[in-house]
Formats: C-alpha cells, structure tokens, sequence
C-alpha cells in the first residue's frame, strides 16, 4: 500500500475539516463511507450542520453533486425520472432525475412518504434504477448522503428496516461546545468556507483509492472477530432484529478503509471497535419487552462487544 493514497483521503477529512468546526471523527466516517462507496445516514436535530458537511464532502471530493429536498408531496418520479412522450415525434424519451449524480444529497428523508422513500432502495444497493421496464445504471461512484430529523418531529415517516439497512453507517453531530460555537460565528460571519473549498480529489482517483483500501490486510482472527460481533447481535436476547449480512460486508471495507487513513496496511481490533457502533447501531431492533426494562440499542452492543473476546496476534499474522 503506498502512502499517496493515505495522503490523498487525509487531505480530504482536513479540506472538509475547514468548513466543519469539531467533529472530526463524523468527518473521517463520512469520508470512509465515500472510499468504501457506502451511504451515510446524518441524524440530528435541525440546525447542526448536517446539510454544510454533506455538501462540504461532495465538493472536496469534486465529483458531481445534486440535492433532492425531500417533502410530503414528493413523487418517486421525481427522483428517478419519468419517460416522456414527445407528441410530435410519437416516442418516448427517459429524463434522468437527480439521482444521476455520483454525491445525492437526500435532504430530510423521512419528510417524504414511505412510498417515496422506496425509490431509492434500488438505486442505494444495486447502483441502478429500473423505470417503465428499462433499467438504467448510475454514474460509479454513486453515494447518498441523507439527512434525517429525529422522529418525534411533526411531519416526519419512520424509515422502513430495508432502507435503514442500505445506510452504511449513520452518524450524529451534536451541538458544538462553547469554543466550537464561538469558531463558528469567527468562520461563517462573512462568508462562508464552502465557497472557498476546493477539490482535493476527483472522481478519476475514486477507483484508486479504492483498489488501496481492498489491498488493505485482514488476517483470518480478525474477520471471524467481525463476524461473531455480527451474528451475537442476531442471538441477542433484548433483540429482535440483529446487523444483517450488508452490515458485515460494510463493517469489513470500513475497517480497511480507516487502516487506510491511519496509514497502516493492516487490519487491527479496535479499527472493528471504533467502527462497530456507527455500523451496526441502526441496524438493531430491541424486542418490546427490552424497551420496558429501559435497555437500548446502545447498551445492547456494547454487552455484545464486551463479551466477545478480543484476537491477539492480528497486527503480527497481517504483517
């Protein structure tokens, strides 16, 4: 593994690190997800920044970005495209939606229908769509960022499991802190840092940098410590639903993607931790009965990853 490629995904966590003041672990899982090609859930309460950090990522990545706002009314066509009749010329022709784009940002996702919602399954997992019986692929890379408000918020739909399942990972950003609050009034008094970003990669480097992140050692103890994080998550006794397969394909590139960032050309145990929560987390559903008793998704994991003892050995098997 040569070091340009750490290079390169580093200069891109600092470029968006000049819009974005704090969160730099959110930050380095939103570019892990773009160099895995992995979705990315941002979940929050108005106001925090979601929307700046999406469209800070798209432009540093410099690939071709587009935005849907998502609203009660919206209609799936509105996302994929619809074929058109042409009267004159007595034939149909298919207009593209936004979702022909490689960066999607789906603005407030779960203020549109389920039904609406749904016309993205396809496009998020199979990087096509299909209208009217044709099917028609999108430009690679090809990555949704979505944002979503907290349910409890009037005019929201609850996603459905399959689509909450194509997210890669969902991340939170949180109010900043006093210095951090400060640091923004200081940044965006004037003008705004995302006007002055610049691209730090193209879209020409994405299948690069993803060969690097593929050539990325996982040694045999490290993989079955993923997976049986993974599948004690399905036998659970306060779950109903555990992480899916996706989730450990996912957590798997991730991990080799943040080796990749930090440098290393191996895989090591707490690369799996410190990814396990954003990865995993919203892929779990607590039976009723564990909701009463106060447990969380939260604690659910983190009992799983306590109990699962840690492999000894895997830096010095990958090297």
């Amino acid at each position: 593994m040569g070091t340009g490629a750490t290079e390169k995904v580093r200069a891109l966590t600092e470029a968006v690190g000049t819009v974005i003041v704090g969160n730099q672990r959110q930050i380095e899982l939103c570019t892990i997800a773009w160099l895995v090609g992995g979705h990315v859930l941002i979940e929050d309460v108005p106001g925090v920044g979601k929307t700046m950090l999406a469209k800070a990522l798209a432009k540093a990545t410099g690939g071709h970005f587009d935005r849907v706002q998502f609203t009660p009314d919206l209609l799936p066509g509105d996302i994929t495209g619809a074929n058109i009749y042409h009267p004159t010329q007595g034939v149909f022709e298919f207009r593209r939606g936004p979702v022909f784009t490689q960066i999607l940002l789906a603005d407030e996702i779960n203020r549109a229908t389920p039904k609406t919602q749904s016309a993205l399954l396809e496009a998020m997992e199979e990087r096509q769509v299909t209208v009217d019986g044709t099917t028609h692929p999108l430009p690679d890379p090809f990555v949704v960022l979505a944002t979503e408000n907290p349910i409890e918020y009037q005019g929201t739909f609850a996603l459905p499991e399959a689509q909450v399942d194509r997210f890669l990972m969902r991340v939170s950003l949180g109010y900043a802190d006093l210095q951090g609050e400060l640091e923004i009034l200081d940044r965006f008094g004037t003008t705004s840092p995302l006007d002055e970003l610049e691209p730090v990669t193209s879209p020409e480097d994405f299948a690069g940098l993803r060969e690097a992140v593929s050539e990325v050692h996982v040694a045999p103890e490290i993989k079955e410590y993923l997976v049986r994080i993974v599948q004690q998550t399905r036998s659970h006794p306060d779950l109903a639903l555990g992480a899916s397969v996706r989730a450990s394909l996912g957590l798997l590139r991730s991990s080799q993607a943040l080796a990749l960032l930090e440098g290393r050309a191996y895989v090591i145990p707490d690369d799996i931790k410190r990814l396990a929560e954003p990865i995993l987390l919203h892929r779990l559903v607590l039976k009723a009965n564990a909701e009463l008793r106060g447990t969380t998704g939260a604690s659910a994991l983190e009992e799983v990853m306590e109990h699962e003892p840690v492999p000894i050995g895997g830096r010095r098997a990958a090297g």
